[in-house]
């Protein structure tokens, strides 16, 4: 069997570090692709091993290749997308970041061949703008009614929204101009998420009806603080990744997830349930995946997805100052109704996950995927497959933990969300500047999801400590008032 090796910094320009992305082990084959350095393998049960550079684009040396995971098999195939410069330009620093330039870079569709042992270009798109690009391929769905593959684009500058390409001919057509990243079957329905703004996130649900090929029905919240189970705001939605369970769509997010019947919300209107949020900091599902596993939904967090070191204006200071706050480590968490529980605990960043014959394997990636001036020649971070027994992830065991949380990046907003399932004495620390309160909501990861209690707790300045042993769902906090030198402590054990 393949062994897996730790990936260090290599050639491969572009905004920080990549990842392992689109972990998918199908028919006897692993993939994965490695960016930065634009490299895909196709690893065989019997030991062959194809890799595959982008050659089909051009000359190299090439850079990227996916950091999003778009991945689907079909059949003997598995069709793998995203995005590559070939050959990538790296125009040097200017002042102390560095740039790309973007006129050789490709949003792409491949397909590998099992039998064949052999890749092929599907299809590919350049604007060849030295700034902009061409939407990146951030999801790939197999339309098993209607034998077709459709494509999600966000992250770009022109071509962007739902598409659908012919898996023979990779002829391209665009079903949808509003920009989504991440989708999932649900029913008969395609479904992906609406991202007009890219800073503010999700603004809802727009589904592909597969038996009606032009009807497409769209979910658009008008107030996330009414559907949320909490009752609270959700700010700076970035999209993380959707999965259908239980005969709802999830859909993942900065700030937890929305799950529901987006297609008919009359029988089922999505609730948002928070998850794991620590405000504007980069903890999030982003650049992720979502894993189907014992009936269940196996999610990955993430400490630090994105990051900017030299900011070039005042609103990028903003941002490097909360992307280089970690409030925690990254996390599974396995949500089978009405429980959500933490299962794993790692470091900076997991990019994938596949299952193999009763084993996760997990991608890992030491550092962030930069932005701002921070292009480098290099990947920067350190990339590994690691390997997780399912039966690890199922034991009762808790495993102690703790959430850091800062006054000055969450004001007086909602924050927290902490599956507290498994945990025999956690609590809350908080350290105030003056006096204040705090509610705290307590909820369950059911369908539908409910709100079991609100309770509010008089802090004094100084030191507080809060029990949450009488809690066994998830909890979320609000202060009363805002109190910018506030530092609280979750601490689960």
């Amino acid at each position: 069997m393949h062994r897996f090796y730790i990936y260090n910094p290599r050639y491969g320009p572009e905004w920080g570090s990549g990842g392992v992305f689109g972990l998918t082990y199908y028919r006897g084959v692993l993939y994965y692709t490695l960016a930065m350095e634009a490299v895909s393998f196709f690893i065989h049960d019997d030991g062959y091993i194809h890799e595959y550079r982008y050659q089909h684009l051009g000359p190299g040396p090439a850079s990227g290749g996916d950091t999003y995971g778009a991945v689907d098999t079909v059949d003997n195939e598995i069709f793998f997308g995203g995005w590559v410069h070939n050959p990538v330009v790296y125009k040097g620093r200017v002042g102390k970041g560095g740039e790309i330039d973007f006129r050789n870079k490709y949003s792409h569709v491949h397909v590998y061949n099992i039998d064949e042992q052999s890749v092929k270009l599907l299809w590919s798109d350049s604007i060849h703008h030295e700034y902009e690009w061409s939407g990146e391929v951030s999801q790939i769905i197999y339309d098993p009614l209607n034998d077709r593959l459709l494509l999600a684009r966000a992250d770009g500058h022109r071509n962007l929204g739902i598409y659908e390409l012919t898996r023979r001919d990779g002829r391209a057509e665009r079903l949808s101009n509003i920009p989504g990243l991440k989708g999932s079957l649900y029913l008969d329905y395609a479904c992906f998420d609406m991202q007009s703004n890219w800073f503010r996130g999700i603004d809802g649900v727009q589904c592909i009806d597969l038996v009606e090929k032009s009807r497409i029905t769209k979910y658009i919240v008008e107030s996330w603080s009414r559907i949320s189970v909490d009752e609270y705001e959700v700010e700076y939605r970035w999209s993380g990744y959707a999965i259908s369970a239980y005969a709802r769509y999830y859909h993942f997010f900065r700030g937890g997830f929305i799950v529901g019947n987006p297609v008919e919300p009359d029988y089922e209107e999505p609730v948002f349930v928070r998850l794991l949020d620590f405000g504007p900091v980069q903890y999030s599902p982003q650049r992720s995946s979502v894993l189907p596993l014992g009936g269940g939904v196996l999610a990955a967090f993430s400490s630090m997805t994105h990051g900017i070191i030299h900011a070039r204006n005042s609103s990028e200071e903003l941002a490097s100052k909360y992307a280089r706050t970690i409030s925690g480590s990254s996390v599974l968490v396995y949500i089978s109704p009405p429980l959500a529980r933490i299962v794993h605990i790692a470091g900076a960043r997991i990019t994938s996950l596949a299952y193999r014959n009763g084993e996760i394997l997990i991608g890992y990636n030491t550092d962030p995927n930069l932005g701002g001036a921070d292009a480098t020649p290099v990947d920067t971070g350190r990339r590994y497959i690691g390997v997780v027994k399912e039966s690890e992830l199922f034991s009762s065991r808790s495993l102690e933990t703790v959430f850091r949380v800062f006054g000055w990046i969450i004001g007086n907003s909602a924050f927290g969300g902490i599956p507290l399932a498994g945990y025999r004495e956690p609590l809350i620390v908080l350290k105030t500047s003056k006096n204040n309160k705090l509610t705290i909501s307590h909820y369950d990861a059911g369908l539908p999801p409910k709100l079991i209690e609100k309770n509010t707790y008089v802090i004094n300045e100084g030191v507080n400590r809060i029990e949450l042993a009488g809690y066994w769902g998830i909890v979320s906090f609000k202060l009363d008032s805002e109190d910018y030198n506030m530092v609280s402590y979750i601490i689960l054990k």
